[in-house]
């Protein structure tokens, strides 16, 4: 990309590790739970959402995600753009175990983005679905991954704002309090 110079993709990739690096430590995400990634590498590159995706961002980011989402154990669902309704990629056996329905989409560049074409490439059984309740979520550029977050959604505070020009939000869930003044909840894992 001719605004986003070659040397700032190492830049990217030293601070996307970063971010990673705080964001599971306080995510406490479980084996089979579910990682929503929404990204505009667009935005990433400084460009408005849509307007200038970026295979070669995706590609920075995505392979030390993946590492670390198959060192813990747990899944990961790439959402793409609204020109496919926000559907999302995901492991074959994500959708089995959280009994998920297939959606007929193929994302490709300005239909879904960059990141989703390469999730498509790499996960080893990628198919879509339209929706998920995931456990925790990165959002790299206002792409609004909420509706496929579970409640009770709790932000993540990190030292990291920003990731490249995009507007960077990290979220983990709980479940919800229930009862009243005689519930007891300091015991809950969650």
């Amino acid at each position: 990309m001719d605004d986003f110079p070659s040397d700032k993709f190492q830049e990217l990739a030293n601070l996307w590790n970063e971010v990673l690096d705080a964001f599971f430590l306080k995510a406490n995400l479980r084996a089979r739970q579910i990682l929503v990634l929404g990204c505009s590498t667009s935005e990433v590159v400084g460009h408005r959402i849509g307007q200038g995706s970026s295979l070669e961002v995706a590609e920075v980011l995505l392979p030390p995600l993946l590492e670390r989402v198959h060192q813990l154990g747990i899944y990961l669902a790439v959402q793409g753009c609204e020109h496919i309704n926000r559907a999302l990629v995901v492991e074959e056996a994500c959708l089995d175990y959280y009994k998920l329905e297939e959606v007929t989409v193929l994302p490709a560049l300005h239909a879904g983005g960059a990141m989703t074409v390469k999730a498509w490439e790499r996960f080893s059984s990628p198919l879509m679905v339209e929706r998920i309740q995931g456990h925790a979520g990165i959002d790299i550029g206002d792409t609004f991954i909420g509706m496929h977050l579970r409640p009770v959604v709790i932000p993540i505070r990190i030292h990291v704002k920003e990731l490249g020009e995009a507007h960077l939000t990290l979220a983990r869930t709980r479940p919800r309090l229930i009862g009243g003044p005689r519930a007891s909840y300091a015991e809950c894992k969650g």
